[in-house]
């Protein structure tokens, strides 16, 4: 059974974050708000932990392209190459916001994403993402939670969340009613902006 917990964007309660923060650091599953969607996340240093999230989504982790979900650009050169000026220019306008970066990806990446040439980078405009980031002190691996209804691709609901995820998770936040426009995925690795998938976020800055 998942905990429930209800957590205020507006000002995130520290002793909340940490009994979540603790769970993520033992290998728990939790599902947060984010600036777009509800996401399914864990600790990016525990296998265990992604191997469950890979075994949920139905894919082999070694081909899964979850987003590192970081509270700022800090965490950047842990995971990514040397990124250009231009570039940086771009991420900088753009985040934190509903983004997700695709960038070449470095030799520090941990064991389970060594193979990986790129990575997803998403710093969301969410102060209960940024607290849960902040807290445990490394990046979220995250999916989105989807909807087998077409019709409501996503689920905005933290009750209906909580109903349908209740047995495959270990907490559910409930930080009010999520968006139902996922993130707008922008390719980086190659230079240029390429738009893979538009989402929410305004277009216009790249």
């Amino acid at each position: 059974m998942a905990e429930f917990i209800k957590i205020y964007e507006e000002n995130p309660n520290p002793k909340e974050i940490s009994r979540v923060v603790d769970v993520l650091r033992k290998g728990g599953l939790v599902i947060y708000p984010t600036d777009t969607v509800y996401g399914l996340g864990c600790d990016i240093t525990n296998s265990r932990a992604l191997e469950k999230i890979a075994r949920i989504r139905g894919i082999k982790l070694a081909k899964a392209n979850f987003s590192f979900i970081c509270a700022d650009l800090s965490n950047l050169s842990d995971y990514v190459r040397q990124i250009d000026t231009p570039t940086f220019k771009i991420l900088k306008r753009a985040l934190p916001g509903p983004y997700t970066f695709i960038l070449p990806g470095n030799t520090n990446l941990p064991k389970d994403f060594k193979k990986k040439k790129t990575v997803g980078i998403r710093v969301p405009d969410n102060a209960i993402a940024k607290a849960l980031v902040d807290g445990l002190g490394n990046p979220i691996v995250s999916t989105s939670i989807r909807d087998e209804d077409d019709l409501l691709e996503y689920t905005t609901d933290p009750e209906l969340i909580l109903e349908k995820w209740d047995n495959l998770v270990d907490i559910v936040i409930d930080g009010g009613y999520g968006d139902n426009v996922a993130s707008t995925v922008v390719d980086l690795s190659g230079g240029e902006p390429q738009i893979i998938r538009e989402g929410k976020g305004d277009l216009d800055i790249f």
